[in-house]
């Protein structure tokens, strides 16, 4: 019985960890181009907004270094088309999705690409 809930403590403990928010910095862009947009410079605005307009499955998202994570708030993103930002929220690794708090321009100070925990 005190294994079990050890067990279940350990458990729960887990899980809290695994839905505490993140801070990411990248750059707004689609999941149909990721890095890929204008040959592989920063994304060009009106490709992202384009995208995500004319394909049904395009979602937007944030590029992260190599990373590229579809954001859930599917509105806030498109006034940042290819600018870079800093998204406050909680990464699902299995779907890389985030659920995002807040999606704000990154400050000139924030010059790494990523996620801190």
């Amino acid at each position: 019985m005190k294994r079990t809930i050890t067990t279940l403590l350990f458990g729960a403990a887990l899980l809290a960890a695994a839905d505490k928010p993140q801070t990411f910095t990248g750059v707004i862009t689609d999941t149909m181009c990721g890095a890929k947009h204008t040959m592989g410079i920063t994304p060009d605005d009106k490709c992202v907004r384009e995208c995500v307009k004319m394909a049904s499955k395009t979602k937007f998202a944030l590029l992260a270094g190599k990373d590229v994570y579809v954001l859930s708030d599917q509105q806030t993103p498109e006034k940042f088309a290819a600018q870079k930002v800093t998204v406050t929220g909680t990464l699902f690794e299995k779907t890389k999705v985030i659920k995002v708090d807040k999606i704000e321009a990154a400050s000139a100070g924030s010059g790494h690409s990523g996620h801190s925990h």
